[in-house]
């Protein structure tokens, strides 16, 4: 252990502060952050100056300092980048990889088409560097079909796509051929959870293998959730996960067409409605607000922006479909960019109160 001075940051912006903090070299790379209920705890080489300060503060101003003891991190030999450098050709060193996800143990990286010669040898390394991940594979093309699957090209380790994966005390079983999941909505789904009250209907219109309707079950023991998906494949897994994580009696899995489902037997029945397929979520806010009691509730709805287009664009698109089904926004309580999707591209989230 390693006493030091620190930032004491949200969770919900840590991701941003850190690149910051990176950026103005005040990180100690030589010790673990850490993290307590809501916040995240960032080890410093030194105090940052008032300029500094200022920079942090723009992006949040629930910023403190003070000095802690933190665990110091095992030396290691080099890092993914080092190693690779050692092993492509110098004019192919800006092309590598510098961040890949991680589910269970298997990791998904996007390879650039320059470098596909070399899968091997930057999946070994991944391997090399990171003992936790046991599999690697490349991504091979965009979300695409009804199920949302991505094809997958294996590179490394173990030739497999089933893995578990555990989030904020949720444990899932995921198999990547065959059903959509992103680690990078984990706070979105921490979130959402958080802020559903006791007893309430939701509707998790496309629910996958459970991320969301999972933790709301788990936090919410007399909470009702209809977690509906179309693809089998993610079903079952939701299944499986709802009986892992002992949410059989607040999470009940429904295989079909959202569409379908709310018109044959949902109609009117719940206080939230959960809309994370951020492809197609524009097509169906008619069925969302035909999900939500007559009295109204909240939609958490989920979208892609692209360059031209605006977030106050897509706010005002949701806006009017809404209003097209005879109900009113009262209130938004969050409208804001979830993540870069894709350069001039990015994912938004709009939490409306509809009346």
């Amino acid at each position: 252990m390693l006493n030091s001075i620190y930032l004491k940051v949200p969770k919900n912006l840590g991701e941003k502060i850190i690149t910051l903090a990176h950026k103005l070299e005040i990180v100690n790379k030589n010790l673990y952050i850490t993290n307590q209920l809501y916040h995240l705890y960032i080890p410093l080489l030194r105090a940052p100056n008032e300029n500094e300060i200022s920079q942090l503060k723009d992006i949040t101003p629930d910023i403190t300092m003070d000095t802690k003891d933190f665990t110091e991190k095992r030396p290691t030999e080099e890092t993914l980048t080092e190693a690779l450098k050692k092993q492509l050709p110098p004019n192919l060193h800006s092309s590598i990889p510098h961040s890949f996800d991680i589910i269970g143990d298997i990791a998904v990286v996007e390879i650039p088409p320059e470098l596909n010669t070399y899968n091997d040898i930057i999946g070994y390394a991944i391997l090399k560097a990171h003992k936790n991940i046991k599999s690697v594979h490349a991504k091979a093309g965009a979300i695409s079909g009804i199920y949302r699957i991505r094809d997958l090209t294996y590179i490394a380790g173990e030739n497999r796509t089933k893995t578990i994966y555990n989030e904020y005390n949720c444990q899932y079983h995921i198999d990547l051929a065959k059903a959509y999941f992103s680690p990078r909505l984990s706070q979105e789904h921490h979130r959402v959870a958080t802020l559903v009250n006791p007893e309430e209907i939701v509707a998790d219109l496309f629910a996958g293998v459970g991320p969301f309707a999972i933790p709301i079950g788990k936090l919410h023991p007399k909470t009702q959730v209809h977690a509906i998906d179309i693809n089998p494949d993610a079903v079952e897994l939701l299944k499986i996960n709802v009986k892992v994580n002992k949410v059989e009696n607040q999470v009940h899995p429904l295989i079909g067409d959202a569409r379908e489902l709310v018109n044959d037997k949902l109609c009117g029945i719940a206080d939230r409605v959960i809309m994370n397929l951020p492809e197609i979520a524009i097509d169906f806010v008619d069925t969302a607000c035909q999900t939500l009691k007559s009295s109204g509730g909240i939609i958490h709805f989920y979208g892609f922006t692209r360059k031209p287009d605006t977030i106050d664009d897509l706010k005002t698109r949701f806006t009017r479909l809404v209003e097209q089904q005879g109900r009113k926004i009262t209130t938004f309580h969050c409208i804001r960019r979830v993540r870069e999707t894709a350069p001039y591209e990015q994912q938004v989230v709009i939490d409306a109160q509809i009346h």
